[in-house]
Parts: C-alpha cells; sequence; structure tokens
C-alpha cells in the first residue's frame, strides 16, 4: 500500500472524477430538484461553518472555493459552467469548511441538502457521479492538508497523537505542524498567545485557540454534531462505529429506516487500527482498517444516517418505550429499536505504571502515524492474534526490528496462517513465545523494558521504546449490567444463550429471542461486544447486516401489537365496557 493510502483514509484504488461537467440531459434531471438564481461578482453564496449549505450547480458564471484566513482568502478550487459545489459536509449535513464566492456573474440551480440527498437517492447514475466527486474532493483535502483546523504538537505528546489519531479516523481534513521541526515554531507561538506548555494547540474555523483540548472538546468547536436532533424518535440507535456497527447504519438507512450511530471516539472500532486487512472479501490487495470506515461511513450518511462522535452512551434506560439512550454530556436520545455495537478494547498490560506511557511509548494502534514515530527504532507488538500480526509486518516495514511477545506457544491458534508464514519468513521478525512484559522504564517518554521468559523464568531488559499492546479483548458494556444480561466476562447475551445459566429468566416474552437479540426485546448486540463472537471483520460485518433484519421483524411485531391492541380497545369501547 502506498504512503498517500495509509496517511488519507478515503484514497481509493482507482481514479474519480474531482471535477465533472454535467451533460445537458444530466442538468435537466437535476433541474427538477432545483430553484433558479442568480448571483453578482462579489457575492458570499455560502460561508465556512454555514450548516446544512445548499448545492449550487453553475449554468454560467463561476465560483470561487476559498479558505478563510486570517487576513486574506486560500483559493481551493473553482467552480465553472456545468460543475456544481460541495463535498462530505453536504451529505453528512455538518459544518461548511469553505466560503463560495461568485467571481463571475453567475446564473445558478440551487438544491437543499435534503432534496440533494433524495436525488443522490433516487438517480443512480447522478449519484455515484457526485458522490465521486464528493469523496474525491475530501481526498484531495486531507492529502493538501486544506481544511478549517491547524493542529500544532509534539510527536511526543500523547494528546497531539490522540487529536491526530481523531481528525484522521473522522476524515477531517487539517494541517499539522511539528513544533520540535518547523523553523518557523516560535513565531506561530507567539502569533496565538501560546506557549509549549500549552500543546497541543488547535486552531479551529480561524478564530478559536484551543490549548491542550480534549477530543469532545475538538468536536464541539468543529461542530460535529450539530447536525443531531436530540428530541426525534428515531426507528434505530446504533451505539458503537465499528464494522458491525456501520454495517447496521449502511443497511438499516438503505432500507429506509431512520438511524443515528453514536461513537464513543471515532468511527473504525478496533479494525481500525489494522494497517492492512488482506483476507476481508472483494480485497484481494487488502485495505487499510480506516479506508473500510471511511468507505462505510460515506455509504451510511449517502442513505440519511446520522453519525454523532465524541459523545459516550453511559445508560439504556430499559424501563420504557421507546427505549431512551442516555450519554455522558447528559444528552438523551429515543429509538424503537437499539443495536449495541461497542466493541471490545485491547487489554491493558497489568503493570502499575502503564498509563504514564500511554501514548508516550505504549500505544494501542499501529497505523501510519504511529509508524512515523519509531522510524529505524527497535519496537514490540505484544499479542497473538491478527491485529499483533498485521501490526508486526507492518512496522517491519520500517523499523530496526520487530519483536512479537506472545504468552502462548504458537502464533497458529489465534492468528491466519498467511501472516504467521510472513513473520517466520520476516529476518526483521523475532517471536518471544510464552514471554509477558513485566516492567516499563522511563521519565517523559518509555525508555526500556522488562520482559520475562516463561519457559526459563529469565527476566531481560532492552533498550525499547516503542511498545504496540493489541492482546485481549475486553468489552465495553459496563454501562449495560442493570439492563441487558451479560457473560461472566461482560460480553453481551444473544439468542439461544439466554437459556444457559439462570439468564433465562430475564427473557420477558413467550415467543424465543431472535438469534442477535439481549435479554430486552428489540435491542440487539453485534460484533466483539457480543458473546460467543468470531473476532474477524467479515463476521462483524455479516452480524451488523443481519441485525437489521431481525431489527425489522421487531418492529413488525411491535406494529402488529400495537394494531391489536387499538381494535381490542375500540371492540371495548363498542360494547359499553370502557
Amino acid at each position: 500500500m502506498n504512503q498517500t493510502a495509509l496517511i488519507n483514509p478515503f484514497a481509493e484504488e482507482f481514479d474519480m472524477q474531482e471535477d465533472p461537467i454535467l451533460t445537458p440531459q444530466q442538468i435537466a434531471r437535476i433541474e427538477q430538484f432545483a430553484t433558479h438564481r442568480t448571483a453578482e461578482v462579489g457575492e458570499i453564496l455560502f460561508d465556512a461553518s454555514d450548516l446544512d449549505i445548499p448545492f449550487f450547480l453553475v449554468l454560467s458564471g463561476s465560483i470561487a472555493i476559498v479558505q478563510p484566513l486570517e487576513d486574506e482568502e486560500k483559493k481551493v478550487a473553482t467552480r465553472g459552467a456545468g460543475q456544481f459545489t460541495g463535498e462530505m459536509t453536504m451529505i453528512s449535513g455538518r459544518r461548511s469548511i469553505f466560503r463560495g464566492r461568485v467571481t463571475e456573474a453567475a446564473e445558478l440551480l440551487v438544491v437543499p441538502g435534503d432534496r440533494l440527498r433524495s436525488l443522490i437517492s433516487r438517480d443512480a447514475e447522478l449519484g455515484e457521479l457526485i458522490m465521486a466527486a464528493f469523496v474525491t474532493r475530501r481526498s484531495t483535502l486531507i492529502e493538501g492538508g486544506d481544511g478549517n483546523v491547524v493542529l500544532l504538537g509534539t510527536p511526543d505528546s500523547s494528546n497531539t497523537l490522540a487529536l491526530r489519531e481523531f481528525l484522521t479516523r473522522n476524515g477531517h481534513p487539517f494541517t499539522y505542524i511539528d513544533l520540535e521541526t518547523d523553523s518557523s515554531a516560535s513565531d506561530l507561538l507567539r502569533r496565538f498567545s501560546v506557549g509549549m506548555g500549552d500543546i497541543p494547540i488547535v486552531v479551529c474555523n480561524n478564530r478559536h485557540v484551543l490549548r491542550n483540548p480534549s477530543i469532545r472538546e475538538l468536536a464541539q468547536c468543529l461542530d460535529l454534531n450539530s447536525n443531531i436532533d436530540q428530541n426525534a424518535v428515531r426507528d434505530l440507535i446504533v451505539i458503537g462505529a465499528g464494522p458491525a456497527g456501520l454495517a447496521a447504519a449502511v443497511y438499516a438507512a438503505s432500507e429506509g429506516l431512520s438511524v443515528l450511530v453514536i461513537e464513543k471516539n471515532a468511527p473504525g472500532g478496533q479494525a481500525g487500527s489494522s494497517s492492512k486487512i488482506e483476507n476481508y472479501l472483494g480485497f484481494p490487495m487488502g485495505l487499510s482498517g480506516q479506508e473500510l470506515a471511511n468507505r462505510a461511513i460515506a455509504q451510511a450518511i449517502k442513505f440519511g444516517a446520522k453519525l454523532m462522535v465524541a459523545q459516550t452512551v453511559v445508560h439504556l434506560d430499559c424501563n420504557r418505550k421507546p427505549y431512551r439512550v442516555v450519554l455522558d454530556s447528559g444528552m438523551k436520545f429515543s429509538a424503537r429499536a437499539v443495536i449495541i455495537a461497542t466493541g471490545a478494547q485491547y487489554a491493558r498490560l497489568p503493570i502499575g505504571n502503564i498509563e504514564a506511557f500511554t501514548g508516550r511509548g505504549i500505544h494501542y494502534n499501529a497505523t501510519y502515524m504511529e509508524a512515523q514515530l519509531c522510524t529505524s527504532e527497535e519496537v514490540v507488538v505484544v499479542g497473538g492474534g491478527n491485529s499483533a500480526g498485521q501490526a508486526a509486518i507492518f512496522l517491519a516495514r520500517t523499523c530496526a526490528h520487530v519483536h512479537i511477545v506472545v504468552r502462548s506457544k504458537r502464533l497458529a491458534d489465534s492468528m491466519s496462517q498467511y501472516l504467521v508464514d510472513r513473520i517466520e519468513e520476516n529476518p526483521k521478525i523475532d517471536i518471544h513465545y510464552q514471554t509477558e512484559i513485566i516492567g516499563l522504564h522511563g521519565n517523559a517518554h518509555l525508555e526500556s523494558i522488562e520482559w520475562r521468559d516463561g519457559k526459563t523464568g529469565a527476566v531481560s531488559s532492552r533498550p525499547i521504546r516503542y511498545v504496540f499492546v493489541m492482546a485481549g479483548a475486553s468489552p465495553r458494556t459496563e454501562w449495560l449490567e442493570d439492563c441487558i444480561a451479560l457473560d461472566e466476562k461482560g460480553f453481551v447475551l444473544t439468542g439461544s444463550d439466554l437459556h444457559a445459566g439462570t439468564s433465562d429468566t430475564l427473557w420477558p416474552l413467550t415467543r424465543a429471542p431472535h438469534m442477535l437479540e439481549t435479554s430486552m426485546p428489540g435491542v440487539f448486540a453485534v460484533g466483539d461486544s457480543r458473546s460467543g463472537n468470531v473476532k474477524r471483520v467479515a463476521s462483524a460485518v455479516g452480524e451488523g447486516s443481519i441485525a437489521i433484519h431481525l431489527v425489522h421483524r421487531f418492529l413488525a411485531e411491535t406494529a402488529d401489537s400495537a394494531n391489536s391492541s387499538v381494535v381490542e380497545a375500540n371492540k371495548q369501547f363498542a360494547m359499553g365496557k370502557v
């Protein structure tokens, strides 16, 4: 995979047309959804931070797409006759990144955002053409670092890395300035009236300066969730935006259900940390977990799903219908059905000071961003699953040497054979079986580690500054304990597993639970958070799509039950009993 694809999650393996010129026939079809208007030179059609801006098709004249700066404008693109404005924010409903200024008196077709989404859904040819242009334009913005965010930080700052990952995994274009290597660093710090003690520093929308912000503060500054209606009662809420959750969102939205996806951090889940997935059906050359996630996001929002990021669900109110999901911010959302797709997180090493080195030598992702930090270094990957194998092979390209530390006696028990073969044949990778890390040492950054050989008991010290932990799986289900039946490890019980032990008493209906249904009717669990899950991306995607079939069945049952109640009430009323 080339470097661009690793940096840019929207990168495609085929060429797309970024600035197509529409034919008269295509323009005529768009005209059915549009209104006509004229615009004079200098007129601003939309501005940075405007919400849900319309789609402009230029019949004559021209529009400049510019990035507003402090005292000037930076030209990004020009749209002339037969061309149209917009990129992915137009489909997602998020705020505009750029300003549209008329540079030559123009005659325009104007299509509101909701009608544009309808056009894309109904007209296959135009839908493909417009979506291809939007995705390619976003790709170009990411590659060029053109956007409404400037991030200033240093490689050893854990929060700098976290913010870079958040923006990248959300497919949001930004400019990153390394204050350790940029010759103008001191001038930049003076310009924004900040010091090194404030890093990372984020400038969003060219007017707000954030000092060492949290991910949620950055999301708020960019208004990433401003298009979410808190009062709507939806057909479905999906909690978690990994492969299982995104698959559920795509299938639900494409089948006409109103869907809200709520993600704690950024889309991709654990799979998003995979540098290259080669055994996913239909991609013989492989693709990164983040490429897969961003394609799924584009599909989901194309069909009308809403995505909320940097928000944590802390409670599911099972005692009311529709169900209500409560966030740690205090916001509440209601839905007739819920899918739990919160996945699992890699287990933390049982070492007391590990949190002090998180993001400062201890990492739970192995993407291009992390690989940049440890070029030509000796590194350790902890774990024996596919993610660990993918990480080891990927890191071996640029690192001096890679050590795989695993507690088991062989990799083949938990890793695909093609990865085992590559690892065993790679002279830059050593496998340490029955071994575990027992000590971490360093000041501001990890400087050395200690590991113990389980066969001999010998303890070795190594001057290793980077450890990638990809072992174990802990479900994120603590917030469900008072509502949903879990197994002894905290994974969600579903379907026939609900009849094991005492959990069958929690099933309230006479019918059997559906295959992926939890102990609460209408609440389903998919992917790595589900008890008995198969830890593969393909199975997670499959479960997400199957769950929508079951959601339809549940909603139909609910509707039939409600109709039966109404009929019975009318009958009782006619007989004079009520």
